[in-house]
């Protein structure tokens, strides 16, 4: 069964690199650009660790109870967890223990909470390295937002990206966000490249623009995307939780 396994996740891998390339000619960019980080939610940690032998060390979790257990069952495997589900301030301690990288902060209180977790962290020799953060935006209407997905108004980003930036516990590194649900994804990640070139602007190490998802992944790219966030096309829709 493993061995069909990651057969799929071989052929899935090389389609989603193909539809990287192809949105990369297509808007003149380098494909080397476009980082492919792995959203391994749901999937058991199995699939996560055939992933890191097929070359994707970057993986994606967004809940902290199933990623926790994952990275300590692969614990001796080369991969970089990313926590990039909404987050609440009770869970920094246990993230801050898993996460190379958080990009669900959305708040001022979520980003103190975070560093707090992670100065013990690094006292208990928990982790070695300050915590890598990008601030997630919010391209939703605030008055039709029902998911809860969370994200910061695009207005208040300055402030936030302020905080996060005089941490020495977090790294500022950029800005993510997940397109509205049932709208044309362009306007917004439109959006969202003018708000991530403000913020470069005050902060020049905040390169990062984490946006597109296995739908819409073609158009983030178009506006700019240096990391796309991929599930299910790359492990298919039908998640064995690990736990």
């Amino acid at each position: 069964m493993s061995e069909q396994r990651r057969a799929e996740l071989a052929e899935s891998l090389a389609e989603v690199r193909a539809r990287i390339g192809a949105a990369c000619a297509d808007a003149g960019r380098d494909p080397g650009e476009v980082r492919l980080l792995a959203v391994t939610k749901t999937f058991p940690a199995s699939d996560a660790a055939l992933l890191a032998e097929l070359g994707i060390t970057d993986l994606a979790e967004n809940r902290d109870q199933e990623a926790a257990v994952k990275a300590r069952e692969l614990s001796e495997l080369p991969i970089r967890w990313h926590m990039v589900g909404r987050m609440q301030r009770n869970k920094a301690r246990s993230v801050a223990r898993w996460a190379s990288e958080v990009q669900s902060v959305d708040s001022p209180r979520l980003a103190e909470a975070l560093a707090k977790a992670v100065r013990a962290a690094l006292d208990a020799g928990d982790r070695a390295q300050p915590m890598d953060v990008l601030v997630q935006a919010s391209l939703d209407d605030p008055q039709t937002d029902a998911e809860g997905r969370g994200g910061c108004p695009l207005d208040e980003l300055a402030a936030l990206t302020e905080v996060v930036a005089h941490s020495s516990e977090l790294r500022l590194r950029g800005l993510m966000a997940v397109a509205p649900l049932g709208a044309d994804p362009a306007p917004a990640f439109a959006r969202l490249a003018e708000a991530a070139e403000r913020t470069r602007r005050d902060h020049p190490e905040a390169t990062e623009l984490s946006a597109g998802m296995s739908g819409d992944l073609d158009v983030a790219i178009h506006h700019g995307s240096t990391c796309v966030r991929v599930g299910t096309a790359l492990l298919g829709g039908r998640g064995l939780a690990s736990l």
